[in-house]
């Protein structure tokens, strides 16, 4: 008769232990799918990320393009103010 427990003991643990290796394997294949969906995000994040820094750049190059464009238009208005006040000096001295 102690055979016979030992044996449906042994039986019992089996069937636990197929049981939790089954819970296992869905949890292993549940860390899958998340990992794969960490790393479709992840992705998604780079691409976005890459498209903004190339966005920015493009307009860092068209904002120092302007900026370079204005202070060549505030330099020839400067010059033209200082060429007005030198003729200006100019005729009062003259009159």
């Amino acid at each position: 008769m102690e055979i016979h427990e030992e044996v449906k003991n042994l039986r019992e643990e089996l069937r636990a232990a197929k049981g939790r290796i089954g819970e296992l394997e869905q949890r292993v294949e549940h860390l899958r799918v998340s990992r794969r969906v960490l790393m479709n995000l992840l992705e998604k994040v780079e691409r976005e990320k890459v498209a903004l820094i190339h966005k920015l750049e493009k307009e860092n190059i068209r904002l120092q393009r302007d900026n370079t464009r204005f202070a060549k238009w505030i330099f020839s208005k400067n010059r033209e103010i200082v060429q007005l006040q030198e003729k200006i000096e100019e005729y009062k001295e003259k009159a």
